[in-house]
């Protein structure tokens, strides 16, 4: 599997360009979310590292979490499976706005890049622990690309 590098700014822009090629009435290929839910569900990883929006887990879902998820969600070698089960913070049941979680998506990944590697490596993911910027990569990109394959993108 490829997992793109989202601080180099060439494949970021064809993240960018994926993402672009959405409309609203794009049809997911398997699933239960639609298309502004998909995106409002990928923006939830950029909140976890840019704000405190979301619960941190305790002590016992951070177990689970690096005994169940971390190689299934850092691991670069497999793609996530379909229909894969998501952590609560990540399930979008609302309907969601188009135009403002695709804003917020590029948005998100615009701020990854010019930010850097630097600002990511060794940075606290409050699920897995400090991450090594590749690993913070990884979990961006391969999340992004799961869902964007899931809708035709």
């Amino acid at each position: 599997m490829t997992i793109r590098n989202l601080f180099d700014q060439k494949e970021t822009q064809e993240t960018i360009d994926r993402i672009k090629n959405l409309t609203p009435d794009t049809q997911r290929l398997w699933g239960k979310m639609d298309v502004a839910q998909m995106m409002a569900h990928c923006n939830v990883a950029y909140e976890i590292a840019y704000t405190d929006k979301h619960p941190k887990p305790g002590a016992v879902g951070r177990f689970m979490a690096r005994l169940f998820a971390k190689e299934t969600v850092l691991g670069e070698s497999k793609p996530y499976k379909k229909n894969t089960p998501t952590a609560p913070i990540f399930k979008i049941k609302e309907a969601k706005k188009f135009e403002v979680e695709k804003k917020r998506l590029v948005d998100h990944l615009t701020k990854t890049q010019e930010l850097g590697t630097s600002h990511f490596e060794g940075l606290e993911n409050p699920a897995f622990g400090k991450l090594t910027h590749k690993q913070w990569n990884t979990l961006f990109s391969k999340h992004l690309d799961h869902h964007l394959q899931q809708f035709g993108v």
